[in-house]
This record gives C-alpha cells, sequence and structure tokens, in this order.
C-alpha cells in the first residue's frame, strides 16, 4: 500500500525534484510534488511524497522530520486523508456579508 508523507515548511526555493532526493535515499519514490499557488505559481511551503514501501516510509518519516532542507527543518509526517469539503448552504451574500436566503 502506497503511503502518502506530508512534508511541510518547506523553503520557497524547494523543487519536486529537491523533495525528491531527499527521500529516494530511504527507498523508492512514486510520486513527489511541492504545492504551488495558482495564481502566481509560487511554492506554498509544504508539499507530498508518495512511497511505495511503509517501512521505508516510516524510516524516511522518522529520520527526516526537524531535519534541514534548503536552510529550513521540515516537518515530515503521515499525510491525513482531505477531508470532504462540501460546499455549505445556498443563496447569495446581501451588501452588509450576511448570506439571504431568497
Amino acid at each position: 500500500m502506497i503511503m502518502n508523507i506530508y512534508v511541510g515548511n518547506l523553503s520557497y526555493d524547494a523543487t519536486d525534484v529537491t523533495i525528491r532526493e531527499a527521500f529516494e535515499s530511504f527507498g523508492e519514490v512514486t510520486s513527489a510534488r511541492v504545492i504551488k499557488d495558482k495564481y502566481n505559481g509560487q511554492s506554498r511551503g509544504f508539499g507530498f511524497v508518495e512511497m511505495p514501501a511503509q517501512s521505508q516510509a516510516q524510516t524516511a518519516i522518522r529520520s527526516l522530520n526537524g531535519k534541514e532542507l534548503l536552510g529550513k527543518p521540515i516537518s515530515v509526517n503521515e499525510a491525513r486523508p482531505r477531508a470532504d469539503q462540501g460546499r455549505t448552504g445556498g443563496g447569495r451574500m446581501d451588501y452588509s456579508g450576511r448570506r439571504n436566503r431568497y
């Protein structure tokens, strides 16, 4: 089963290749991506790495959490599944910023 790993507090200079290389020393990496702002393309300071071997992923998490990458101590842990972010309520906003149901 593939383990999805969260990598936080990344330097804005970090790239997909940067985080892939950091994790490859612990085993096979199936994907590595730095999350970028959709409007300006700048890194948002975090990313995700997927590793197919659970034991290698756990070793990478223990070894890399708190270590420096490009001058910043990174936060590494198992990614939590995304919560369902469904839309709430209906209607539209009135001029005061309150929701108007009609």
